[in-house]
């Protein structure tokens, strides 16, 4: 493969966001997708649940709106929202047309009530949603002549005057970015790949804890190569614990992976109980199982303290088993393989690392601090979600702004001149092939053990300092090893996972209350000020 690459448009992720703007832009550009892993191997397709969207004649606009912004705990830009909620159902409808099929009841769509909905308005297929969109959206891409994609291929860095010796001073306000270099896993060879755009779709960060839904390439990649780069990164601190994961007892599982309960099994009629068998969610919410994820997960993790259990149960067996079984076959089967049917006896969850609420602050058009830099999904920031999502608001938001960002990258290429400088080529000279995978493999589960015990879901200010300083050292060590050797993916994603965990844990030290999904005990109460913690990286 050649080591230097040009198009119009490079896009870094194969979600939902990605494919969805490459199938958008393909009408008038070129543009190279890369992605890390096979192409269907995404956070999408983990989401069970579905996506939200107002198609029913007893839901409004106004109502998605209020739903959302009353889960995201004042923090909401309200203007972002209602554009992601008014241009929603014709999203929804160019899934369906690309090949999208969601479940339907008598003739109409088979809408399932989720957490922090006041009415039922989640599309789904059963429960693999996400799977079902991303065949589609994978099956129309590969149709598309000008859209090449780079399977196991990990961007390293994005290119931008910080990688040109004599721009490398340029003030951050005024920078543009001209692609990325990038590895192939394979031959472990750098590629330079020059582009007029560059859309970071990487998805999430749940690597960075120990528990997470997340699959083992969610590292936080596109995150922490604009913060690297001088982006404007905001509201990291807000991490979304799904309330309930399936809990392995006897857990000997490396990856931290954890099989996700949907949230639509509790909007089914799904009761939380203790070990002991007894409801207690009525106590932290008269929404009771269907209170927002960040109350369900702190009132779990509560009784789990207060009682020194390892996990609370999940009970749908008071519902008729074929019910059961036709809703949720996929989680049926899964627990099944686990030896619970769950049509007879109760789940065994906990709560788990889900999903990133910060990200790279873009605006209503994913437009990025960087000229020519774009961002759309869970890696983006676009205010929807606040301090709380909104459950299966993150696919919407993935396909709204992702046809937003198609929409102005038009604009942006019709428009600009480009006048690219003498980009170098990667280098690494000098530096030495290393097999040291046992540092990788150590500094991985102590990074993921530290964000656990100290960044999860109920913090304090002496936690959040004493990760600070234990990360800082595990942070001086990698990059120090990544300057001498020769690279490899591993040391990419750790490296990665360093930065969002710097991030997440600096944009914590900084929200001086309790919001959302941050609640510290050192202030438990939130403040009359709502502001969004913005971080950019000025060290370059």
């Amino acid at each position: 493969m050649n080591s230097r690459l040009n198009t119009d448009v490079l896009i870094i992720g194969s979600g939902i966001a990605g494919l969805f703007a490459a199938l958008k832009i393909s009408e008038y550009a070129d543009v190279i997708l890369v992605t890390k892993k096979d192409k269907d191997e995404s956070n999408t397709n983990y989401a069970q649940g579905g996506i939200a969207s107002v198609t029913s004649k007893y839901d409004s606009f106004e109502n998605h709106i209020k739903d959302t912004i009353a889960t995201g705990a004042g923090l909401c830009n309200e203007k972002m929202v209602r554009i992601m909620v008014e241009e929603g159902p014709q999203r929804v409808k160019d899934l369906i047309e690309i090949g999208t099929h969601f479940s339907k009841k008598d003739g109409e769509f088979d809408l399932a009530l989720e957490g922090g909905h006041s009415v039922p308005r989640i599309l789904h297929a059963k429960d693999l949603t996400g799977k079902e969109i991303e065949t589609a959206l994978i099956r129309k891409v590969n149709s598309i002549k000008n859209i090449e994609i780079m399977e196991n291929t990990l961007a390293i860095d994005l290119i931008t005057e910080h990688n040109v010796k004599k721009l490398k001073h340029s003030p951050l306000q005024s920078r543009n970015c001209w692609g990325s270099y990038v590895l192939d896993s394979y031959t472990r060879r750098v590629i330079k790949i020059s582009a007029k755009v560059t859309i970071l779709a990487t998805g999430g960060l749940g690597q960075v804890y120990q528990h997470t839904t997340n699959p083992s390439i969610a590292t936080g990649d596109g995150i922490a190569m604009a913060y690297r780069a001088g982006a404007k990164i905001a509201n990291m601190e807000f991490i979304q614990f799904h309330p309930t994961s399936f809990y392995k007892k006897g857990n000997t599982n490396v990856s931290g992976i954890s099989f996700l309960i949907s949230e639509a099994l509790r909007g089914f009629g799904g009761k939380l109980l203790t070990n002991n068998g007894k409801e207690f969610i009525h106590q932290y919410d008269e929404r009771k199982e269907l209170a927002p994820r960040d109350i369900v997960a702190r009132a779990i993790d509560f009784e789990l303290k207060k009682h020194g259990d390892q996990y609370v149960l999940l009970d749908v067996s008071h519902k008729r088993a074929e019910e059961i079984i036709d809703h949720f076959p996929n989680i049926y089967q899964y627990c099944l393989g686990e030896g619970i049917d769950i049509t007879k006896e109760p789940i065994p969850v906990v709560p788990a690392a889900h999903y990133s609420c910060g990200g790279i602050l873009v605006n209503e058009y994913s437009s990025a601090s960087f000229r020519g830099l774009y961002a759309c999904g869970e890696v983006s920031m676009t205010g929807v979600h606040g301090a709380n999502r909104l459950a299966s608001n993150s696919l919407l938001e993935a396909v709204v702004f992702a046809n937003r960002a198609a929409l102005d990258i038009e604009r942006f290429l019709k428009e600009s001149k480009f006048d690219f400088p003498d980009i170098p080529d990667w280098d690494d000279t000098g530096t030495l092939t290393s097999e040291e995978k046992i540092l990788i493999s150590h500094n991985f589960k102590a990074l993921k053990t530290i964000m656990w015990d100290y960044v999860s879901i109920v913090r304090n200010n002496q936690q959040l300092e004493r990760a600070a300083k234990r990360i800082d050292l595990i942070f001086q060590e990698v990059e120090d090893f990544y300057k001498r050797t020769k690279i490899f993916s591993e040391l990419l994603e750790l490296r990665n996972l360093i930065t969002c965990a710097q991030v997440i844990v600096k944009s914590a030290i900084m929200r001086k209350e309790s919001r959302g999904l941050h609640y510290t005990l050192d202030y438990p109460s939130m403040s009359n000020l709502a502001e969004d913690t913005v971080l950019q990286n000025t060290q370059l």
